[in-house]
This record gives structure tokens, sequence and C-alpha cells, in this order.
């Protein structure tokens, strides 16, 4: 599964204010909500419920929650990147403030595990962390992600 499949311009917010993590969560919430035209409410409970098995918060300021989400007809994307980093219980203890959430359809297993599997690895990359940071817009993000994404295919 390719980034640039699953993760769409308009599902990219460059500049988001959250004062905590379930706040994060919500505003990723909203954006899948409106990209994906299903219920807000619901994803957030997914996604909770995710992070109450355990923390999504991989190191290095990363976050990757993800969800399976009833209605979803494929894998889907959001990105977000903090104006200013929160605690996410990561692995590290460090703050988090790019998030990349993944929601999947009930019976994605294998495809669900295998995309949240290359996005982990994708960001990993510290280089590519550091210009997700530097850049300003939804298409520079979508354009940095989708470039690394192939060149780490290939």
């Amino acid at each position: 599964m390719l980034i640039g499949e699953i993760l769409e311009r308009a599902a990219i917010a460059p500049r988001v204010s959250a004062p905590n993590k379930r706040q994060v969560l919500a505003v990723v919430s909203e954006i899948a909500a409106r990209q994906f035209d299903l219920e807000a409410g619901s994803i957030l409970d997914a996604l909770a419920e995710r992070e109450a098995a355990s923390s999504t918060g991989v190191g290095y300021g990363v976050a990757v929650p993800h969800a399976r989400l009833e209605g979803l007809q494929r894998m889907r994307a959001v990105f977000v990147r903090l104006d200013h980093p929160v605690a996410f219980d990561s692995i590290d203890d460090q703050p988090v403030d790019l998030i990349f959430a993944l929601f999947a359809p009930p019976d994605a297993s294998t495809e669900h595990l295998r995309t949240l599997a290359r996005v982990s690895r994708l960001l990993r990359q510290a280089d590519l962390r550091e210009q997700l940071r530097q850049a300003r817009t939804p298409d520079a993000i979508h354009a940095l992600l989708v470039q690394e994404a192939r060149s780490s295919a290939a």
C-alpha cells in the first residue's frame, strides 16, 4: 500500500494546536470524519480504545495512532503536525509533534499491519522527520511522504 493511495492532501493538517493527547486524537478524528464521511465520535472512541491498550507513541516525537473503522472501505490516513509537542506516553518518553494516523476496514488485518510497519519504518528516518517539521503546506508534507515512501520501497 503506497502512502499516496491512503493519504490525501485534504487529510493533512500542518499547524495544529492541542494541549494534550486526548485533544490531538479529537482533532485527528474530526479530520478523518470529514474526509471519510464517518462519525467523529466513533473514530475518537476507536482511537482512544487502541491507546488504552498501549500508546502508539513510537519515539522521536512521532505517534502512529490507528484503528479499524466500520464503514471504511479501504485503508486511509490522516497526518497532523502540532505547533507544540504534547505528552503521548511514547516509548522514549519524548513528547510528540508528528502524528500519522492509520485507519483500516474491520477485515483488513494483514494489509493494516503491513502499512503500519511501513509507516513506522518511514518515520524512523531522522532527515524525513526534520523535513516534515519544516514543511509549511499540506502539499509539501504530502510530497515528502510520498517521495520518501517510493524511495524506501525501491
